[in-house]
């Protein structure tokens, strides 16, 4: 520990160690004691996972991962360093705003994407879309619709670097943030400009989307962190939540070329998008189901004569 608090105090972010009833002396603050607070702080407000948010934002004002917040909890925190917290503390608790938009990032699968309110904050159950498509064929293309960061595109073109993927969205500010992490990477993605299929050539294997699916009466309930933060094109999705995905589907029978296609939905969907799919063309449905057991991705496929 003595190492730890020599590196720490040398770049200014920590103070030195100091036993913990000395919070009375002068106003200083350990970690451990600000995460302390940040956690009633976060609870008190009703953010899901005060501990989680509260580490992620101490570590991200301190420069650090946040496992070293874990193990550096006696060390004091240098008045820069508090000031920023707090800062970081209201955005969250007040305002409200999500953890990753906060701290610009997001982790999916093996990546680390910058994420801001041009697109969706990529949410965990969103990987079933990837593992689907990676049992694709070897050299398949693959059009991901409505790629808001460019998640699931280069998710997959990062574990099947065989496949020839694309990423579309009608926003342009979410293009330019799925191109931005696309150079970061290092990872050859093709990205259009488009409303669904519209315009888009019939040169795709397989089509996998997260379009919006939240249906109107349901806008009410959303967590503040969704319906202040997030752009709200990319959730609401007409009465019952399937406005863009039946317009999808309408349009997809003209695309002959694509084998597979697989859709994201919302809890309660599945049975209906599945139909809709059948009546599209694909001979062979199914759902898939999330690590909470709910069906999230249906997938179509076209039986080859």
């Amino acid at each position: 520990m003595g190492s730890r608090v020599q590196r720490a105090g040398v770049d200014g972010r920590f103070g030195r160690a100091r036993p913990r009833d000395a919070r009375s002396q002068g106003g200083t603050v350990t970690v451990r004691e600000a995460l302390r607070d940040a956690h009633a702080t976060l609870a008190i407000a009703g953010c899901g996972t005060p501990r989680l948010d509260a580490e992620v934002l101490l570590a991200h004002a301190l420069g650090v991962r946040r496992e070293r917040v874990a193990l550096d909890g006696g060390l004091t925190l240098a008045a820069p360093v508090k000031r920023a917290f707090q800062q970081l503390l209201r955005r969250r608790a007040v305002e409200r705003e999500p953890v990753a938009y906060i701290v610009g990032r997001r982790s999916f699968r093996r990546l680390e994407l910058d994420v801001d309110a041009r697109a969706l904050v990529p949410r965990p159950e969103t990987e079933l879309l990837v593992e689907v498509a990676l049992t694709l064929d070897p050299g398949a293309r693959v059009l991901d619709l409505g790629t808001g960061s460019g998640a699931v595109a280069l998710a997959l073109k990062d574990e099947r670097g065989d496949l020839q993927v694309s990423g579309s969205d009608i926003s342009s500010l979410a293009l330019e943030l799925a191109a931005a992490n696309g150079r970061r990477l290092g990872l050859d993605i093709s990205w259009l400009r488009a409303d669904l299929l519209r315009g888009v050539p019939d040169e795709f294997d397989a089509l996998v989307a997260n379009l919006p699916y939240v249906a109107e009466r349901e806008r009410v309930g959303l967590a503040p962190e969704i319906s202040r933060h997030e752009p709200l094109t990319a959730l609401m999705a007409g009465p019952d939540g399937l406005a863009s995905i039946r317009a999808l589907l309408a349009q997809v029978p003209a695309h002959r070329r694509v084998q597979m296609l697989a859709l994201e939905v919302g809890a309660g969907q599945a049975p209906g998008v599945a139909r809709m799919m059948t009546d599209a063309g694909f001979g062979s449905v199914r759902a898939e189901r999330d690590l909470a057991g709910v069906e999230r991705v249906v997938v179509g496929e076209r039986v080859r004569a």
